[in-house]
């Protein structure tokens, strides 16, 4: 099995090593091909007015100038031509991206290009707590991801369809299984805008979140890594709404 491992924090992230890692243990043949610099919350946009500019730093690995999409194309489409990958893996993301960071995920958004591809793709983030980002538990995805990996490719990707796994914020050991989930919602009032000032006097912002103890729904991602399990969420490329669409086909015919 050939596998293409991305990322959206860039080349140099420590989740990239540790999803090297955790494709390792899946097989022999893994390639690298990750953004230059961190692209994390591009969603998944494409470089369309810069060039692509491709530095080789290994064999089988490779960083871009461009956005998580721009690596799956570029591997795809030029970088592994000769023999396209039959697995992409993205992340492991340095923090969770489930509810609403889905929509803006990089990690999430190269998974989805592989399934555009025709490639079974699979999203892996890893959550952190109030300790921050200098104290993730790395080792509770490389633990447990291999695991469901195979049993995802063992029971079938189906196309257009991507895999979204979430890590909760504890050791490998602590984790409480794992939750099938849907893709959950956060309440929106939690999100800010912190207004500051430059060294000249000139105003800015910061996009910032509060922090604030909630009830997560149950069988949502949220409520999965709320109760200490991996949440595996099974993602659709057709955003369309169903119901709605066969409601106004009423209206307007």
């Amino acid at each position: 099995m050939r596998i293409l491992v991305t990322n959206d924090d860039g080349i140099h992230a420590e989740g990239l090593a540790v999803l090297e890692a955790i494709a390792a243990q899946l097989s022999d043949d893994v390639w690298v091909v990750a953004p230059e610099t961190d692209q994390s919350g591009v969603a998944h946009s494409l470089s369309l007015s810069n060039p692509l500019r491709l530095r080789q730093i290994d064999k089988r690995r490779y960083a871009v100038a461009g956005t998580p999409t721009d690596c799956v194309i570029m591997a795809a489409r030029s970088i592994m031509i000769d023999q396209r990958p039959d697995l992409v893996l993205s992340g492991v993301n340095r923090g969770q991206n489930v509810a609403e960071d889905v929509t803006y995920s990089g990690t999430i958004a190269a998974a989805m290009e592989g399934t555009l591809l025709g490639i079974p793709s699979i999203a892996v983030s890893q959550a952190y707590g109030p300790a921050g980002r200098d104290q993730i538990h790395w080792d509770c995805a490389k633990h447990h991801a291999p695991g469901i990996i195979r049993r995802l490719l063992d029971e079938g990707i189906p196309r257009d369809v991507l895999f979204n796994l979430n890590f909760p914020n504890v050791p490998p050991s602590e984790v409480a299984g794992v939750a099938v989930t849907v893709q959950g919602r956060r309440d929106q009032e939690l999100m800010k805008l912190e207004p500051r000032q430059d060294g000249r006097g000139n105003p800015y912002f910061w996009i910032a979140f509060q922090r604030s103890k909630s009830e997560p729904a149950n069988g949502t991602d949220l409520r999965a890594l709320f109760e200490k399990k991996i949440s595996v969420t099974p993602l659709e490329l057709d955003l369309t709404h169903e119901p709605t669409l066969t409601r106004f086909a009423q209206v307007f015919a």
